[in-house]
């Protein structure tokens, strides 16, 4: 018999709700069969905690006497974005400190950057802002040097234009040398295989077709709560898919957005990825009502129904393509075949954290502390004409300068 998440909430506020995580359903379903399971589950709790890029937050610092149009923000002296309004920035978590290495010929470690500010700013540390300005009528200083904190700040909102990727490649390197990527260091000659995602835990993994998660879906996020607010970017939905209808690639993604000042540094953390950057790790945690069987069905995949590419990071790639095709069970076994070859695995996402979500989650939920939200738009899915596109270059002519 079908629910609504009208139902569902009603029994959330009476404190009737049946609430599993997306690994207690598998045993359910396997038990007692999707039809009973249906019947008697109201929502499925998901998570995923992983290094995700494409993150960052803005903030309004508010304006000082006498007041500044900020042209260029330094916050712990890593660039943020300023080309909003006068005391609007966008600071991104991949953004490194003018300090870091990086920034010299020295190729050595990546040290601090726009993750490591915004776990700071949520642990409640003082900034330092320094900011610049040409002057205006309206806003006659030029310079500000400051501190803020988080609790000073009038807005400060995690917004996120892509996170929790629905399925990610297997990075290895085919190459003679060591690799620094974003998925980690990769040996050389099938040295090792790293991968990334929760697998069965993970939030798309278990609503493939976007029948629940949309815009306007409530979230945990970051130790908070947020909201999906539009498909991430390069949301890829028409991809090859299993019987199951789970993507076999890379699919789709979120965007989402949620209040900075209600989350914990614990579910958002700076991470400093050797010889490539730094980035933010960030905790993401879905509901899924369970509104009819295929629902139920779709949140019991397990991790050997899950299936992605083996893929060569080096550059220029020595091989195009996958390598092999392997599961989630696979890989969390600690070793993989590859063209013959046993390949050992290390995820650089935690489990242990995903679960930790999905129970929290679960735990919100059941003592009714988070409703769910009906979505007022679904995500683009495989009837869409959306796909991702390579950059259709068209030289400029000229140096890189003109």
């Amino acid at each position: 018999m079908a629910k609504t998440i009208a139902e569902i909430n009603e029994r959330i506020k009476k404190g009737e709700a049946v609430v599993v995580t997306a690994e207690e359903i598998i045993d359910l379903v396997g038990k007692k069969g999707v039809k009973q399971a249906a019947k008697e589950v109201d929502v499925v709790t998901t998570g995923t905690f992983g290094p995700m890029c494409s993150s960052g937050a803005y903030f309004n610092f508010g304006h000082s006497r006498p007041k500044i149009k900020a042209q260029k923000v330094w916050l712990n002296d890593v660039l943020a974005y300023a080309g909003i309004a006068a005391v609007d920035v966008y600071l991104g978590a991949t953004e490194l400190s003018k300090d870091d290495p990086a920034n010299t010929i020295y190729p050595g470690t990546f040290k601090y950057g726009g993750g490591h500010v915004i776990e700071e700013l949520v642990a409640g540390k003082d900034i330092r802002m320094k900011a610049i300005s040409y002057g205006t009528d309206c806003y006659p200083r030029k310079e500000l040097k400051t501190w803020i904190n988080i609790k000073d700040l009038n807005e400060a909102v995690l917004f996120n234009p892509r996170n929790a990727y629905q399925n990610y490649p297997v990075a290895v390197n085919l190459s003679n040398k060591v690799i620094y990527t974003y998925m980690g260091v990769l040996q050389p000659k099938l040295g090792n295989a790293n991968y990334c995602s929760a697998g069965q835990l993970s939030p798309l993994l278990n609503d493939p077709l976007y029948l629940t998660i949309g815009l306007g879906t409530r979230i945990f996020l970051g130790g908070g709560t947020g909201y999906v607010v539009w498909q991430g970017t390069q949301h890829n939905p028409g991809v090859l898919r299993g019987e199951n209808d789970v993507p076999r690639t890379l699919a789709g993604t979120l965007a989402l957005l949620g209040d900075l000042k209600l989350m914990k540094p614990e579910w958002l953390r700076g991470v400093s990825i050797t010889g490539y950057g730094v980035t933010l790790a960030v905790g993401i945690g879905v509901p899924i009502p369970i509104l009819n069987e295929k629902i139920c069905r779709y949140t019991a995949v397990k991790d050997e129904e899950i299936y992605t590419q083996v893929v060569d990071y080096s550059y220029p790639p020595t091989r195009e393509g996958s390598l092999a095709e392997v599961n989630y069970a696979q890989l969390k076994s600690g070793q993989i075949i590859v063209d013959g070859k046993e390949v050992a695995t290390g995820g650089i996402s935690s489990y242990v954290k995903a679960r930790e979500i999905a129970r929290t989650l679960k735990e919100w939920i059941t003592k009714g502390e988070f409703l769910l939200t009906e979505p007022v738009q679904n995500l683009p899915s495989i009837d869409s004409d959306i796909s991702f596109k390579p950059l259709k270059e068209r030289p400029l002519g000229g140096t890189i300068y003109d």
